[in-house]
């Protein structure tokens, strides 16, 4: 299992990814999809031969419970309509876990179920918290999922400067679903399941 000899390095080198993506200059974007309350842009990725995902909405709750709804645990499975199952398969100091979860099947399953084998870390960020990820090359697979890969993703929440009971949400998603699937459906999945990302937690809060 590559790269969790060294957890602090992962999670450091992982924050200062993530960090890196949130200075990306704003001509760099190209919109993908916008609601009233969430905009999803997206950029070539550097890590694959696909998107990075940048999401942005207001959310109408405090940082901590907004992350405390992202980061791995229970709670997400309550209220992410994409995710079916989650389990934390270790857990090390400072705000770090692997976890295995698996998505639903999408646009009437062209898209089937995934599996997902990923590094978590939260830390401080600013007046807020970052909750980052990133998938590890885990050996145990199980058949009836194909095996996606997470490039470095995370959620940047930090409090309105002039409304703290309302939190400006970001998010930074790059996905390889991996599979035989035409590169037009994995884009309007993603774009779609941003959107609806946001729509779900709002419910939930």
């Amino acid at each position: 299992m590559e790269g969790l000899s060294d957890v602090a390095s992962l999670a450091t080198k992982l924050k200062n990814t993530l960090i890196q993506y949130h200075s990306i200059e704003e001509d760099k974007w190209r919109v993908a999809k916008k609601t009233k309350d969430v905009t999803v842009w997206r950029k070539p990725s550097e890590e694959f031969n696909g998107y990075l995902y940048k999401a942005q909405g207001v959310i109408e709750d405090l940082v901590n419970s907004i992350i405390d709804h992202i980061r791995p645990g229970p709670c997400r499975l309550d209220w992410d309509s994409l995710m079916t199952s989650l389990d934390i398969l270790e857990n090390f100091e400072e705000n770090c876990c692997v976890m295995r979860y698996t998505t639903a099947g999408q646009l009437w399953n062209i898209i089937s179920p995934r599996e997902f084998v990923d590094f978590s870390y939260t830390v401080g960020y600013k007046e807020g918290l970052l909750s980052c990820g990133i998938s590890l090359d885990w050996d145990e697979k199980r058949p009836e999922f194909v095996r996606g890969y997470n490039h470095p993703c995370g959620w940047f929440c930090v409090p309105l400067k002039d409304n703290p009971n309302q939190s400006l949400l970001t998010g930074y998603i790059q996905t390889d679903l991996r599979g035989m699937i035409p590169q037009s459906a994995v884009d309007t999945a993603m774009a779609s399941t941003l959107t609806n990302f946001y729509g779900d937690l709002r419910k939930a809060l």
